[in-house]
């Protein structure tokens, strides 16, 4: 008797469904009730709202770029999974180009490191 492949997929998607409404059902019911005026407001980060202009504020630049490398690297990241799943049958042949996929990553993080795309000012 073979099973179907998706079948584990599916059954994970159940699982995590199920988890997630159970987390949701129960959590008020369990959760603490200290209602207060700060709690009962607009959530806005913990500081007063400032007024904002008519056509919305501008944001810097650095708010992007991060956004950009997190999204760029990210990607990069997810072609390590196909990677790991068929790395024997790549071989030697696989493993080198992974090397150099990741020495690219790598150069690529340094470069940003050092020209100051990381730091948060």
């Amino acid at each position: 008797m073979t099973i179907n492949p998706y079948v584990p997929i599916v059954g994970l998607l159940i699982l995590g469904a199920l988890f997630a409404l159970f987390s949701v059902s129960v959590a008020p019911i369990v959760g603490p009730k200290r209602y207060n005026r700060a709690k009962m407001d607009a959530y806005e980060c913990g500081i007063e709202p400032a007024p904002q202009p008519v056509g919305g504020g501008r944001f810097p630049v650095k708010f992007y770029l991060t956004a950009m490398l997190f999204i760029i690297f990210d990607i990069e990241t997810i072609f390590l999974y196909p990677w790991a799943v068929s790395f024997e049958a790549l071989g030697l042949f696989g493993f080198v180009e992974m090397v150099l996929f990741i020495v690219t990553v790598f150069i690529a993080y340094t470069y940003v490191w050092r020209r100051g795309g990381l730091n948060w000012d």
